[in-house]
């Protein structure tokens, strides 16, 4: 079985630990203190000890963080600089990121428990790049003019929402606050961020490293919370115009009815996935296996396009499932400052017992257990790779969202039973497709009802490709120039023509 390995000690390990120096509210250019003084423990998920005390943002503070932007907004610089001169400072806070990529690295693995490698050679390096993608938009935006029918000259105008609330989930901390930030600066926008408050720590430090950028006062604020107190008043506040969350479909759920009942603000939604991964006959299998286990473990399975499900042509069904197996055997499950660590523990406790709940579901049910199911270690939140077969459609393992690593496993027979099944969710947020065959790759992914759908590969994100769900995972885009346009407005701008020769 997976066994934990623990470099605690070791000097690799112990000289990435970082320093903990912002832990208070970012609101108008300085760290402060919340209104109420209250604090909040963030957890290292490796122990389940306490890292530090955090500043408890709350709708008072939220308010004070809002004012600061709005007045950014209205009389600051930053919606009214040329497109150039935000990109200059965007590109400088990139600059700063790449500086202190360890720095963000670990800060997300002593509170995330991401792997620390992972996140120093990948993801920090794309967060640095999502900023420089939207710097290179922000002196590029532009409306058209229009050839009217009558004696009129028109254009359009594309200008910033104003004031966006952004919501942030625990999974990728660093990755998600540029996801969202990179976009509205670009924009033009101001902006109040909640990290998610088991995770606050890295958001804390960016907002750092956006001062030292030379981003003015109040266009960015961080207020660390909770969802019932500090979440809500963002998405209820009357000025706010925008609210871009990513997490559960439940708070999702919430957020617009706060926007609807406030002042109907804008609301984009990236909520949560039941991705299927759907493998033909004439897959290569090692391939395939790989894919799947990828798809499923890498990040302990917290991520909302894990591919959760995974649909086997009969042909090779057997054979796929050994080499499987095989491999979650050999997944190594540890420290995640340790390299050759491939799977660190759960975010949180809360996270944790959830998908070990599930585990005990799928038994109950009457799913066949292949591999994994257990606990690793005798302190913080590691789970084993865990893999069932002998899946009904109605259990809660296929329909539910764990966020874990845990993968449901079921055999077919022809390329409609996959699609059906495929799309026998209220889930669209990703698929996945392995196949050799041209025809097969284009029928599958035109009937799946997802936002995204890889062939042959999985987990291919990219700044310029568009990301977001069907159904219930949600509407509205991150990446790409369509991330960057919901948060622009248009404007139709008329004027009549007066002895014009033409119109």
């Amino acid at each position: 079985m997976t066994s934990l390995t623990n470099t605690n000690g070791d000097a690799a390990s112990v000289n990435n630990l970082p320093t903990v120096t912002f832990t208070k509210l970012f609101i108008n250019g300085d760290f402060v203190d919340s209104v109420s003084g209250k604090t909040f423990e963030t957890i290292d998920p490796r122990t389940g000890e306490v890292i530090a005390l955090i500043s408890e943002g709350e709708k008072e503070d939220i308010d004070i963080a809002v004012k600061a932007a709005r007045h950014a907004f209205d009389s600051g610089p930053w919606p009214r600089l040329p497109g150039a001169e935000r990109a200059k400072i965007l590109m400088k806070w990139a600059q700063l990121i790449d500086e202190h990529a360890e720095e963000l690295a670990a800060l997300d693995t002593i509170d995330a428990g991401k792997l620390y490698h992972m996140c120093r050679n990948v993801e920090v390096p794309a967060a640095a790049s999502t900023l420089r993608y939207y710097a290179g938009a922000a002196d590029k935006i532009h409306g058209e003019v229009l050839k009217m029918s009558r004696e009129f000259h028109a254009y359009t105008l594309l200008e910033p929402v104003g004031v966006v609330g952004h919501i942030i989930p625990w999974n990728f901390p660093n990755t998600m606050f540029y996801i969202k930030v990179g976009p509205s600066l670009a924009a033009g926008c101001t902006m109040v961020l909640k990290p998610a408050e088991q995770t606050p720590l890295s958001a804390l430090y960016s907002a750092h490293l956006a001062k030292l950028a030379g981003l003015p006062d109040g266009v960015l604020n961080v207020v660390p919370g909770f969802g019932p107190t500090a979440g809500a008043a963002l998405s209820s506040h009357m000025d706010v115009d925008a609210v871009s969350f990513t997490g559960s479909t439940k708070t999702g759920r919430e957020i617009m009815q706060a926007a609807a009942k406030s002042n109907l603000k804008q609301v984009t939604l990236e909520l949560g996935g039941k991705s299927p991964l759907i493998i033909f006959d004439d897959a290569d299998i090692d391939k395939a296996a790989e894919l799947a286990l990828i798809g499923i473990l890498y990040n302990k399975g917290e991520v909302c396009v894990a591919s959760s499900r995974v649909f086997v042509q009969e042909g090779i069904y057997d054979e796929f499932e050994k080499k499987l197996v095989e491999k979650a055997k050999a997944w190594v499950v540890g420290d995640p400052f340790d390299p050759k660590v491939q799977q660190g523990p759960q975010c949180n406790k809360t996270q944790f017992e959830k998908v070990l709940s599930y585990i005990e579901h799928g038994k109950r049910e009457g799913a066949t257990l292949l591999t994994g199911g257990k606990t690793v270690g005798n302190k913080g939140y590691f789970i084993e790779p865990t893999i069932f077969s002998n899946i009904k459609e109605d259990m809660l393992i296929a329909q539910d969202e764990i966020f874990g690593p845990v993968l449901a496993l079921k055999k077919f027979k022809t390329i409609e039973e996959a699609i059906k099944s495929a799309n026998n969710t209220k889930y669209g947020l990703a698929a996945g497709i392995v196949t050799k065959n041209i025809d097969t790759a284009n029928t599958v992914s035109r009937s799946i009802r997802a936002g995204t759908v890889w062939i042959n590969c999985y987990f291919a994100f990219g700044d310029d490709v568009p990301f977001g769900g069907y159904k219930m995972s949600g509407f509205g885009k991150d990446h790409g120039l369509e991330a960057l346009h919901k948060y622009l407005q248009v404007k139709s701008v008329v004027t009549p023509l007066y002895n014009s020769p033409w119109l």
